[in-house]
């Protein structure tokens, strides 16, 4: 788990999560010299946090040329038009530092998860969706799931403190909502259950726990502090603090804690 300097860190500010970014990307550019044409790029050339990622992500995408300048301008707007998008993912990199104990400083998920790339895509790709700019929203999602194998519709919502952790294969539809301090594994799917239109997929509330692989289907709650065991699949209402395991998921158990997202604890 990330010490308590790098959670502090990252709890505070923009400008000190840059400045903790800043440093690290100095000292490993001065330790490691082949990264030091990367990290020149994404961070010690930058003016801040905001002109850094939209730089990430873009090259996530795979853009060169007048394709990605054109991105980079549209992404590096919707960050100077709602502020609040910055926010979000600093609380997402606090997130990944405070439950994955792989991460060791803030520059790791910056650089390389693709789980803090893909919601940080999306978040933007929201904001234009509600803006009213759908088909870019859309460009962005298909080129996310073309090269971070992360499929998220731009009108599904998310709250912050979001872990996707590993990510591939990670699918939510058009209307699921995610509350705050949520934790999803790979291979999961938050998704309907046929071609009926309107509202139809799952709710999450916050604190929740989705294991490797399970599939949430349909316009179903997940209440508040729930787990959800690996490989499952979920056609019904879960009860907040509820463990459900299986094929169809079946109650197997209560949480022993009041948000298992942050435990992390996959045990049944």
């Amino acid at each position: 788990m990330a010490n308590a300097k790098n959670i502090a860190v990252v709890c505070a500010t923009e400008a000190s999560l840059w400045e903790e970014l800043r440093a690290r990307a100095e000292q490993i550019s001065q330790s490691e010299a082949a990264l030091s044409p990367l990290l020149k790029r994404y961070v010690l050339e930058r003016k801040n946090f905001a002109d850094g990622i939209v730089h990430r992500l873009v090259d996530r995408l795979s853009l060169t040329g007048k394709d990605s300048a054109v991105v980079v301008l549209a992404l590096a707007e919707a960050l100077q038009a709602d502020p609040e998008i910055v926010s979000q993912m600093r609380m997402d990199i606090k997130a990944i530092l405070e439950r994955d104990p792989a991460t060791e400083h803030a520059l790791v998920p910056y650089l390389w998860y693709k789980g803090f790339h893909a919601i940080s895509l999306h978040r933007i790709s929201h904001y234009l969706w509600k803006s009213g700019r759908k088909d870019l929203a859309m460009y962005l999602q298909s080129l996310m799931s073309e090269h971070l194998a992360v499929d998220i519709h731009p009108a599904a919502r998310f709250g912050v403190g979001i872990l996707l952790d590993h990510a591939t294969g990670f699918i939510a539809g058009e209307t699921a909502v995610v509350g705050d301090n949520v934790s999803i594994l790979h291979e999961v799917t938050l998704g309907g259950t046929g071609k009926a239109r309107g509202d139809r997929h799952p709710k999450i509330h916050s604190g929740v726990l989705i294991s490797a692989g399970s599939k949430i289907l349909g316009n179903i709650t997940i209440g508040e502090g729930a787990k959800i065991g690996a490989g499952s699949v979920v056609l019904k209402d879960v009860a907040p603090h509820t463990t459900v395991a299986g094929v169809p998921a079946k109650v197997v158990g209560e949480t022993t804690v009041d948000a298992p997202a942050l435990d992390m604890d996959h045990s049944l």
